[in-house]
């Protein structure tokens, strides 16, 4: 039965896209550097914003990565700034979110965006209180794919492991519910292709999120006839 939907936030949730792409660029511009595209925005996220601008900064052509220490808190000012712009839920996620709490489902979010940007962009769209749990990167706690804010929540939740559902549209996050011991749903709407999801073996991929409401349903009927 699963009593808990754990969901990542950019490319899951949110299509953030957009913001990460303008933030990155600003940083790149103090620097003289290109612009990363949207499509590159897509490949070089999910790690954290520290990863994110490693690699932002090799595309851009800093392979040394000279400007690395120096763009960090560039990033961080830019992005408490502009850390909603052009963002907006995927289509249909409003409806599952309310499907799962019909249910008496639990929902939570797990991402490696900073902790304060994560409430920010979850209360925004969502409003205060929405969701059970919401945990971004936090001093202390490794980022995903490590499985310890995952374990976190299921904690202060009190929901073991099995019963929770994780879902994400990366290989990081395909590998987040693995390390958790959790189902997982790799989500087609994101940031990546099925080849890279299927590549960690989920239990699920979905195109749309109302197929992520059936998943659920189906599951806690047949636990409900087996009792």
């Amino acid at each position: 039965m699963y009593r808990l939907c754990i969901f990542d936030l950019d490319g899951t949730l949110l299509n953030t896209v957009y913001a990460l792409t303008y933030v990155t660029n600003l940083t790149l511009d103090a620097f003289g550097l290109r612009h990363v595209t949207p499509e590159e925005t897509k490949r070089i996220v999910g790690n954290g914003y520290r990863m994110q601008m490693k690699r932002a900064l090799v595309l851009a052509g800093d392979e040394k990565l000279v400007h690395y220490e120096a763009s960090l808190p560039i990033y961080m000012e830019n992005f408490s700034k502009y850390c909603l712009k052009d963002v907006e839920p995927y289509d249909g996620i409003r409806e599952l979110l309310a499907s799962l709490k019909e249910m008496g489902v639990h929902v939570a979010v797990l991402s490696n965006k900073p902790h304060e940007q994560a409430i920010v962009n979850i209360e925004t769209f969502f409003g205060k209180g929405y969701f059970d749990v919401v945990r971004g990167e936090q001093a202390g706690t490794p980022k995903k794919p490590a499985p310890d804010g995952a374990f976190a929540i299921c904690r202060e939740l009190g929901i073991k492991q099995e019963e929770c559902l994780y879902l994400g549209d990366t290989n990081t996050d395909m590998e987040t519910g693995l390390n958790a011991g959790m189902d997982t749903v790799g989500v087609l709407w994101g940031f990546r292709d099925r080849e890279e999801l299927e590549g960690c073996h989920p239990q699920y991929i979905v195109a749309h999120p109302s197929e992520v409401a059936e998943i659920v349903k189906k599951k806690n009927e047949s636990h409900g006839r087996m009792e």
